[in-house]
């Protein structure tokens, strides 16, 4: 449909003022799409540079959200990756389908630390992905790179520690909700002449790269829990956390995925 200069420029005059493209749109009666072509082609004519709003803490200087944020780089590092490709940005966590309040805590951690940028659900064979558009996630995660995390050095930016070190259990936490777990594992023994299972709940986090598993248990040692290397299927990739006290912290802060 054709629309007449006068409204064309009434339109893009309300956008000058600051009106969004949305409120236009429906008070002109005039599709979204439309309104956003007019609003280019009058940034072009005026050599305009368009820089898409943001509320980027690095980029500001906003308050970020310290307690979401050790909970979302705990994620990040374990089922997390960045996408940065010139129309493509975004962050993505992945969640099993089941595990319907791990995949709400992903959200809102990402929409505390990041209120602007969209959040969306995809579902995916037996998981679902949590995904955040922005291009400034990697300004939150400098360990973002080319290739895999367990293929390249991760080390956290002075910043960052400093998060992790005020907030050990939320960083232990996300790490634990992305490749760790709370199992039942059993035993049994020979009790006056009688054979007897005996069962006790264990965590494990396994992870590939050395890396992230050297700052998962250099924060278990900070916080006083005991950890031991566990090898499975001939893997030495697996922490383990198996004496009831330490269990018993860990229930107090962590808890099994849900």
């Amino acid at each position: 449909m054709k629309h007449s200069p006068s409204i064309r420029a009434f339109a893009v005059e309300l956008m000058r003022q600051g009106m969004p493209n949305r409120i236009v749109a429906e008070r002109l009666g005039i599709p979204r799409g439309t309104i956003g072509w007019w609003r280019s082609e009058d940034r072009r004519a005026r050599g305009e540079t368009y820089e898409q709003p943001t509320d980027c803490p690095r980029c500001t200087g906003q308050e970020i959200d310290k307690v979401a944020y050790a909970y979302l780089l705990g994620l990040y590092l374990g089922d997390g990756h960045i996408i940065s490709k010139r129309k493509q940005h975004h962050l993505s966590v992945f969640c099993n389908a089941r595990q319907t309040g791990l995949i709400a805590a992903a959200e809102d951690a990402m929409r505390r630390v990041m209120a602007r940028p969209s959040v969306a659900r995809r579902q995916r064979s037996g998981c679902v992905e949590v995904k955040s558009f922005t291009s400034h996630w990697p300004c939150l995660f400098p360990q973002h790179g080319p290739g895999k995390k367990h293929e390249r050095v991760i080390v956290l930016q002075d910043w960052q520690r400093e998060i992790v070190d005020a907030h050990p259990w939320e960083f232990v936490r996300g790490l634990i909700h992305s490749d760790g777990c709370r199992i039942i594992n059993w035993t049994t023994r020979v009790v006056a002449g009688e054979r007897k299972r005996y069962e006790y709940p264990r965590y494990f986090f396994t992870n590939v790269s050395g890396d992230i598993r050297r700052l998962y248990t250099d924060t278990l040692d900070r916080l006083g829990v005991t950890w031991t290397h566990c090898t499975r299927h001939g893997n030495a990739y697996n922490i383990s956390v198996a004496r009831r006290a330490d269990v018993a912290l860990m229930d107090a802060h962590v808890g099994p995925k849900y």
